[in-house]
């Protein structure tokens, strides 16, 4: 059987229309570690593009879809939707990309392209339900999407993003989840020049909140419960920090903040973070999946607060996003681990003891033969 993983020096060739042998890392279960595995990816069609995976960064939605944490697992699981790779064929339709381009692709894959969402550049929402890299159906033949832990992908051309010339692959992959997830609302709020900017938690996402702000211009205030992370958060571009178990500098902070980019990954209590919104200040939440506590309506009646949340961008916005890093040299802050080390990487998430990310260099992807 061909393989797409290996470059093709044109999309005519015999193969590139044939289904392909792939080699990855995924679970049986919510409670088995990852284990190579081998399957298929389909053929070519007129509109897809064949890219070989050089670099697949590590989220922490991998860990919950394997662990079936939010439900709706389907097994076997491959997880990974921040891959970074090589162009190695192409569908005949295809005009926008080439054997050999350094692309990337994130989290989704294919949506319908035709309902008022996809046509507006937000795929993500799109009516009829996006395709997800992973464990999404696929809407032609309902296979169960496999994602980035694997030695090559078949993507539809509009969800393939150009990396800019002179990025860093190695570097680049996290910014397809983590990277969009917080420039989205901080695009879509006009954070720029002169905006006062608070940002909650320094993980994945908080650190490229940080740096994202800063880039923007705004004014960044990180913060956290931890006070060993304000010299981290500092060195990322953070002109403030916050301890938030510090009643009298919380209550100093009232009312100080245009925009706070709230990114703790668990339920959590808003109110004591809501106070520090000045007038028509908003709060964006992207960390936390599960049912908050409820909060105080003065808290947002009183100078005109709002709270809302914000997904991934549209591809329009994910390849700005892109752009915008590559011209300011913005990357995530990320550890390069190999594919045979993938179930240590989820052990530290467990226990919340790595920085910000992991990247798997590609070379490993595929594991032992």
């Amino acid at each position: 059987m061909a393989t797409t993983a290996e470059p093709q020096s044109a999309n005519t060739q015999e193969g590139a229309n044939q289904p392909t042998a792939a080699t990855g890392w995924g679970t049986d279960a919510p409670d088995q570690p990852l284990r190579p595995m081998n399957f298929e990816r389909r053929a070519l069609r007129p509109d897809d593009v064949a890219i070989k995976i050089t670099f697949a960064g590590i989220c922490h939605s991998d860990l919950h879809t394997c662990r079936n944490d939010w439900g709706g697992s389907r097994y076997p699981v491959i997880p990974g939707h921040e891959i970074v790779g090589t162009v190695t064929a192409v569908g005949s339709e295809v005009t926008r990309h080439a054997v050999g381009d350094t692309v990337a692709v994130g989290c989704m894959v294919d949506s319908c392209m035709e309902c008022d969402q996809c046509l507006a550049g937000w795929e993500v929402f799109c009516r009829k339900g996006c395709v997800q890299t992973y464990n999404s159906a696929d809407y032609h033949d309902g296979t169960i999407s496999k994602g980035g832990y694997t030695d090559h992908i078949v993507v539809r051309d509009h969800f393939v993003l150009k990396v800019p010339a002179g990025m860093d692959a190695s570097r680049t992959a996290p910014l397809l989840c983590a990277g969009i997830t917080t420039y989205s609302p901080l695009r879509q709020y006009n954070v720029g020049e002169g905006t006062k900017v608070a940002v909650i938690g320094l993980g994945g996402l908080g650190h490229m909140g940080v740096k994202l702000a800063a880039a923007m211009g705004a004014h960044v205030t990180m913060i956290t419960t931890t006070p060993s992370k304000g010299e981290d958060a500092r060195k990322l571009g953070a002109h403030d920090v916050i301890i938030s178990t510090d009643a009298e500098a919380m209550k100093a902070a009232a009312t100080r903040f245009d925009f706070i980019l709230n990114t703790v990954p668990v339920s959590h209590e808003i109110d004591p973070y809501l106070q520090l919104l000045g007038r028509s200040g908003r709060m964006v939440i992207v960390g936390a999946l599960t049912p908050m506590p409820g909060f105080t309506g003065f808290n947002l009646i009183w100078w005109n607060r709002a709270v809302g949340g914000s997904a991934i961008g549209g591809i329009p916005e994910t390849q700005e996003m892109l752009d915008f890093c590559a011209t300011r040299g913005i990357y995530p802050d990320c550890e390069m681990i190999r594919m045979d080390e993938v179930n240590e990487a989820y052990e530290r998430l467990l226990r919340n003891d790595v920085r910000y990310r992991f990247v798997i260099d590609g070379a490993t992807i595929g594991g032992p033969e």
